[in-house]
């Protein structure tokens, strides 16, 4: 799922990624929703946020949402350039590195809200800026990978690529290639996968609380398996056809 770059990805690759991603964004996103009032796995409500409170001058709320704005962009940055300094040395080293702060963010958030949070304005606050940190690093990383088909929380973009992907494959005047084919089943595996995260999100959040997000990483580190089983399955399978030998 991290090995092979956007040129050489199959598409059982992309729907493994897009599944996972998915549904680890659609968790993020309620539970941020139904913990915060926030959105965390997307910033285009913040933007409407921010420019609200510029009109009404609430300089405080400003700067708070110029704050979660700016760690959106610092984990898209990070990510990408994480990606760019290793990619020639290593695909899946240069892949993996993002999704592994990004499960070492998100183990903070459930250890931190499990135990110690006491639903301050700061801590409120804080803790939405990591949240969005660490979606920032999963947009770009995955949006990255899949040479931009894949994006894991943005549905407005999802629902603008999907109708231009259905009227092509639809329409009578348009040739039906398995390239437009592969894409739709992308966008609905993104679609079906973040509405399915809502639900798990949502329902275990009111059980657990924070808790919640101790499955998340869980799911983070079956992408990091995925490679690595397929791997040492590879390496295993070629010393028993040499032994054979």
């Amino acid at each position: 799922m991290l090995r092979q770059s956007k040129g050489d990805r199959s598409l059982r690759e992309n729907l493994m990624l897009a599944s996972s991603t998915a549904l680890v964004s659609g968790i993020t996103n309620v539970v941020g929703m139904v913990a915060f009032l926030a959105f965390t796995s997307n910033i285009t409500g913040h933007v409407a946020n921010l420019s609200k409170h510029i009109v009404e001058q609430n300089f405080g709320e400003i700067l708070i949402f110029l704050l979660w704005l700016f760690m959106f962009f610092a984990g898209a940055f990070l990510s990408s350039f994480i990606v760019r300094s290793l990619k020639y040395k290593s695909y899946y080293r240069a892949h993996s590195i993002p999704i592994i702060i990004e499960i070492i963010i998100l183990l903070f958030v459930a250890v931190y809200g499990h135990n110690f949070y006491q639903e301050t304005k700061l801590e409120r606050e804080i803790v939405i800026a990591t949240i969005i940190f660490s979606m920032g690093l999963q947009n770009s990383l995955v949006s990255t990978i899949s040479g931009g088909l894949i994006k894991s929380s943005h549905l407005t973009g999802l629902f603008t690529d999907l109708g231009g992907e259905i009227a092509e494959w639809i329409h009578p005047n348009a040739e039906k290639t398995e390239v437009v084919r592969n894409k739709i089943y992308v966008r609905f595996t993104v679609l079906g996968f973040y509405f399915l995260g809502g639900i798990i999100g949502g329902y275990f959040f009111n059980l657990y609380e924070f808790a919640i997000f101790y499955c998340v990483p869980f799911i983070l580190l079956t992408i990091l398996y995925f490679d690595v089983s397929e791997l040492a399955l590879h390496k295993l399978t070629r010393r028993f056809a040499r032994s054979k030998n």
